[in-house]
């Protein structure tokens, strides 16, 4: 895949030296319309001075820019902060860890990748029940109502199951639909890409779409329950043993910019 130059050129310009940097959001999801931005999600590492004496280094640098018509928005997040999430039944950071589309990698990102299922637990279910019920919540309050939540709550709630079943996570809608087949997904991800962000729904749609939501959310419920995924992480003594090696040496031996 070649990126755009704008994108790789934001990534140039951070601050501190970079685990990795993965595209999230619509584009990761699989229904990007032509006037989405690029979510772009990745990991820092604050030099050790940055850490351990009195003027500490950011945990969190966002960069939100519009740079000739290309708008993204790179958030990344240190490397102990990062670690901590992937802990915590963090569903967004997985996915960002996991997402194919990498645009800077490096040895300690494959690391990471290979530690993933270890952060793995049962109880991913309640990040993915309660992102689909704050999705459905905006998408009844909306005037008319978007395509656009709609699309995340059966994306959100696919994944959840998926990742219930499996102990995978899979955030493209498009690859789990092949599996899980609603045959309405594609006319909806195909209404997006026509009427960008702002598509909307009739009350009709939004009728049919309610009953499907409560369906799929009992089906996590019923995942959940049926799951063999373990109640807590496995990985955290070799997460701390990266975190301390990256932190006092580095990353990047063999870094790498990702597919272009």
């Amino acid at each position: 895949m070649t990126w755009d130059p704008r994108l790789m050129n934001a990534i140039d310009a951070h601050p501190y030296p970079l685990m990795f940097v993965a595209v999230s959001g619509a584009h990761l999801y699989g229904f990007p319309s032509r006037d989405s931005d690029y979510d772009l999600r990745g990991v820092h590492v604050l030099p050790a001075d940055e850490v351990v004496g009195l003027r500490t280094g950011r945990e969190t640098i966002e960069d939100s820019r519009d740079d000739r018509g290309l708008e993204l928005d790179l958030v990344t997040h240190d490397a102990a902060k990062f670690f901590r999430l992937l802990l915590k039944r963090n569903g967004y950071v997985l996915e960002q860890l996991l997402s194919p589309l990498v645009l800077r990698t490096t040895p300690e990102h494959a690391e990471l990748v290979a530690l993933s299922p270890g952060c793995v637990t049962r109880h991913h279910r309640h990040h993915y029940a309660g992102f689909a019920h704050t999705q459905w919540g905006l998408l009844e309050k909306e005037n008319p109502p978007r395509v656009k939540p709609l699309l995340y709550v059966y994306r959100v709630l696919l994944t959840g199951i998926h990742l219930m079943r499996t102990g995978r996570v899979e955030a493209n809608l498009l690859t789990l639909n092949d599996e899980y087949r609603l045959p309405w997904i594609p006319d909806l991800v195909a209404r997006k890409a026509e009427g960008g962000e702002q598509g909307t729904l009739s009350g009709e749609d939004l009728a049919f779409h309610r009953a499907e939501f409560e369906r799929l959310l009992a089906r996590l419920d019923a995942e959940h329950e049926r799951s063999t995924l373990p109640e807590a992480p496995i990985s955290g003594d070799a997460l701390h043993d990266l975190l301390v090696r990256v932190r006092l040496h580095g990353v990047g031996a063999g870094s790498r910019q990702g597919p272009r």
